[in-house]
C-alpha cells in the first residue's frame, strides 16, 4: 500500500531554515502530484506547495512564495520542502500528500494518501 513518511521538522528561530522530506512508496507515482499542506492549532488545513512527479510543474501558496522551495528526487521517490526565512506564523504540523494528476493540486480534500505529519515550530 501507499506510504508517505515525513521527516525534518523541528524547532527553529524566526529567520531560520528547515528542510522537510517526504519518502513515498507503494506504487508508481509518475502520474501523481505531491503536495505539502500545513495545519496550525484551531485552523483549517492549508495548501503550501505542490510538484508534479514527472514534469516540471510547481505551485506555491502566496504566503510562502519566495521563501519555500519544493523539489523532488525521482530516484529516491522523495519530495522535499526547503523552508527559509521562517516566520512564527509558519508554525504548524506539515503533511505531505499525493493524488493522481496535477489538477486542483491546492485542494486538500482531493488527496488520496497522507503522511503522518511533522511538527514545525518557529520561535520569535
Amino acid at each position: 500500500q501507499v506510504q508517505l513518511v515525513e521527516s525534518g521538522g523541528g524547532l527553529v528561530q524566526a529567520g531560520g531554515s528547515l528542510r522537510l522530506s517526504c519518502a513515498a512508496s507503494g506504487r508508481d507515482f509518475s502520474s501523481f502530484v505531491m503536495g505539502w499542506f500545513r495545519q496550525a492549532p484551531g485552523k483549517e488545513r492549508e495548501f503550501v506547495a505542490a510538484i508534479s512527479w514527472n514534469i516540471d510543474i510547481t505551485v506555491y501558496a502566496d504566503p510562502v512564495k519566495g521563501r519555500f522551495t519544493i523539489s523532488r528526487d525521482n530516484a529516491k521517490n522523495t519530495v522535499y520542502l526547503q523552508m527559509s526565512s521562517l516566520k512564527p506564523e509558519d508554525t504548524a504540523v506539515y503533511y505531505c500528500a499525493t493524488k493522481p494528476g496535477f489538477y486542483r493540486s491546492d485542494t486538500y480534500t482531493l488527496y488520496n494518501y497522507w503522511g503522518q505529519g511533522t511538527q514545525v515550530t518557529v520561535s520569535s
